[in-house]
């Protein structure tokens, strides 16, 4: 029977290749420093007197939403919106405004972010309505004082109420504590207690040796090892096959129910499965925490509206990614990379 032609088929659009590293790990999570900036000076991670990049060397919000645009159409899953602080960023809401049109497409598994809590209160409802399902808060101790001298100046009831005020607007608080010998080693048990209490997982960090900071670091590093061996003592710790799409390795506490990681990068490292690359707020692409290699992206950002020569050079970096990298703790040893924590991202 003769009908009216059948509409012409219109080939789909090909999408670009997926990163791939050279030793085959797809890199499906990105983690972006908005700012070196942060309301706080943790002894672990910034020297007491910071010297600051200036403004006009950041990416505007603009450059950071196109960036992360183009690493989503290749095949990045996972976006982690970092500092120092982020939500000191002036407008930083317009960022996640913007990224939440991927995860509204489907583009995007999930956009997240790490904060100290200081400015959760301002911010947390925003963030839930936004799309973001899960926070992680930077939190070593539930001392007052201990926290006013870890931090320098922070005030532990804002970062309380901070917490509060994100899991009232329904996001999942996980609480990511850095293990400091001689420091809160002796409340960690009850650090965990208060989490699981809360419904909230915590996770452990050994101290990592980026930049100079004023104590030494060996004074400072505490093997989770040795952690794991102590709550072992008076926990029944089941490990469990959950990843998050970062480096921890969790555990069920039978006792408490609740969730335990560990971030190991000294005493464990956890590169053999490394899907991540970092952007700091420079426009930089550090391929690894621990190794000074890194791209420019902000050149090819600014030299043309078009898109083609950033995917160009995100594509060329991802090239040269490292198995993995080469922390180390010793006395008489320099940090193994000089830039502090706060330039890369947490």
């Amino acid at each position: 029977m003769w009908g009216p032609p059948d509409a012409p088929t219109r080939p789909a659009p090909v999408r670009p290749a997926p990163l791939i590293d050279p030793f085959q790990r797809a890199i499906t999570y990105l983690r972006v420093s908005v700012t070196d900036r942060c309301d706080l000076r943790c002894v672990y991670c910034m020297s007491e007197d910071m010297a600051f990049l200036p403004k006009r060397d950041l990416l505007t919000l603009e450059e950071l939403d196109r960036v992360c645009t183009v690493f989503v159409e290749r095949g990045v899953r996972k976006l982690r919106i970092t500092g120092g602080e982020p939500l000191v960023r002036r407008d930083i809401m317009h960022l996640f405004r913007g990224l939440s049109r991927h995860l509204a497409s489907g583009a995007l598994d999930e956009l997240t972010l790490t904060t100290n809590g200081t400015r959760l209160k301002q911010h947390a409802a925003e963030l839930a309505d936004l799309g973001v399902r899960r926070i992680n808060v930077s939190l070593d101790t539930l001392d007052p004082d201990k926290f006013r001298a870890i931090t320098r100046r922070g005030d532990l009831p804002v970062v309380l109420d901070g917490i509060a005020a994100a899991r009232a607007a329904g996001l999942k608080v996980k609480i990511n504590a850095v293990a400091l010998k001689g420091v809160n080693e002796d409340e960690i048990a009850a650090m965990l207690a208060w989490a699981h209490g809360e419904g909230m997982d915590l996770t452990l960090i050994e101290v990592m040796p980026l930049g100079e900071v004023e104590p030494d670091r060996t004074d400072q590093f505490l093997p989770l090892s040795v952690v794991r061996e102590r709550l072992q003592a008076r926990h029944t710790l089941t490990p469990l096959p959950d990843r998050t799409g970062g480096p921890a390795r969790y555990v069920r506490v039978e006792e408490t129910g609740g969730r335990l990681g560990f971030i190991t990068p000294l005493t464990h490292n956890f590169c053999e499965s490394c899907n991540r690359v970092r952007l700091t707020c420079t426009g930089r692409l550090y391929l690894c925490l621990g190794q000074e290699d890194a791209a420019d992206l902000r050149a090819p950002l600014r030299a043309s509206p078009d898109d083609a020569l950033v995917a160009e050079a995100i594509a060329e970096a991802i090239t040269r990614k490292p198995k993995g990298h080469d922390f180390v703790i010793e006395r008489a040893a320099r940090p193994a990379v000089p830039r502090h924590m706060s330039t890369t991202g947490g």
